[in-house]
């Protein structure tokens, strides 16, 4: 397809054209459409469900590729462990879903998380209190610069907060996430306070995998974080913007400005929640930019509003990111991959 309209295939439903858009539904068309652009020197954009990526105004001067390889299938591994190879077409959310109904635990605290399978490592997505780097034994990858199939051991993933090897060079094209996940209707341990809070359970305890899903997903809602008709993160990317994790002097000079300010401990430092910043700098929820606004119920949801265009959002995005600079000197980064734009 030529000269497609990118908009409509994002959640934020702003951006521009591509010069062209292939869907690839099976492992060896997404593969071969990579390499051949790659030979002919035409940029590539990868794209999944959509859920974390802000295209531009002027759209995409290359090859669009729609990520949507299907398949699973589920390899038992003793102990209870099973191994569930999926597709990096399938929908997150449907494949967890399916492991709740299967009584698979590991993924219980990432229901309602929009986008693919394939993005999910890319991201680190991550959500309550667990992370897809806990569970991802393997991923199958087109190799670009040596232009073949690899697979990568977890351990070779580089997996990091919301980081990964996939997502700091576009050296690989995920084609398959091999998950080892635990065959128990009970819940991992929670670590997440305000999960456990809302199940009337204590960090540690381990529920049934469906009363944490359904609490998850409950918080999700009251954060407009859930991507359906008639919710406000349908136009939107979810998280705009990373929870900063800081070295004792930035935590210093937070204290300084913001005595009191909420933070958590976390792998290098110390963790604060980038909503919490947000709000604390003028940047109430429903704060409204041109176009683009504050979500009325979650600080980091950023939405596009009707009739906006991408540079409305990536303006109100710099505005915040700047106000909570100047007033904290914590520099937020921005969660989504931003195509064409930059803040």
């Amino acid at each position: 397809m030529h000269g497609t309209p990118l908009a409509a295939w994002t959640t934020l439903g702003v951006g521009g054209e591509a010069a062209e858009l292939l869907v690839a539904r099976e492992r060896d068309q997404l593969c071969e459409a990579v390499a051949r652009a790659d030979a002919q020197g035409r940029p590539v954009l990868l794209l999944g469900g959509g859920s974390n990526v802000v295209v531009g105004d002027g759209g995409f001067d290359g090859l669009v590729v729609r990520v949507g390889v299907e398949g699973e299938r589920e390899q038992e591994d003793g102990d209870g462990s099973v191994l569930v190879r999926v597709g990096a077409g399938v929908s997150w959310d449907d494949f967890v879903r399916r492991c709740l109904a299967e009584g698979l635990a590991g993924v219980e605290c990432l229901v309602g998380v929009p986008g693919l399978v394939g993005a999910t490592p890319v991201q680190n997505v991550g959500a309550y209190g667990q992370e897809v780097a806990e569970v991802v034994e393997a991923v199958q990858a087109w190799d670009r610069a040596r232009g073949q199939l690899v697979v990568l051991q977890a351990r070779e993933c580089a997996f990091g907060y919301r980081d990964s090897l996939f997502k700091r060079s576009d050296r690989y094209v995920v084609t398959e996430v091999v998950f080892r996940l635990t065959r128990s209707g009970t819940a991992k341990p929670l670590r997440y306070p305000e999960l456990a809070q809302a199940l009337g359970a204590v960090v540690g305890d381990r529920p049934p995998c469906s009363e944490v899903a359904a609490a998850v997903l409950a918080l999700r809602r009251s954060k407009g974080m859930v991507i359906g008709p008639g919710e406000q993160a349908s136009r939107s990317v979810g998280s705009f913007f990373v929870n900063p994790v800081l070295g004792e002097a930035e935590v210093r000079l937070l204290d300084r400005r913001f005595p009191g300010a909420p933070r958590f401990p976390a792998p290098g430092g110390t963790k604060v929640p980038a909503a919490w910043l947000v709000e604390a700098c003028g940047f109430h929820k429903g704060y409204r930019r041109g176009r683009a606004a504050v979500s009325s119920r979650h600080a980091l949801a950023l939405v596009a509003l009707d009739g906006a265009r991408a540079a409305d959002v990536v303006d109100l995005a710099r505005e915040v990111r700047d106000g909570v600079a100047g007033r904290t000197g914590v520099v937020l980064q921005p969660e989504p991959r931003l195509v064409g734009c930059q803040l």
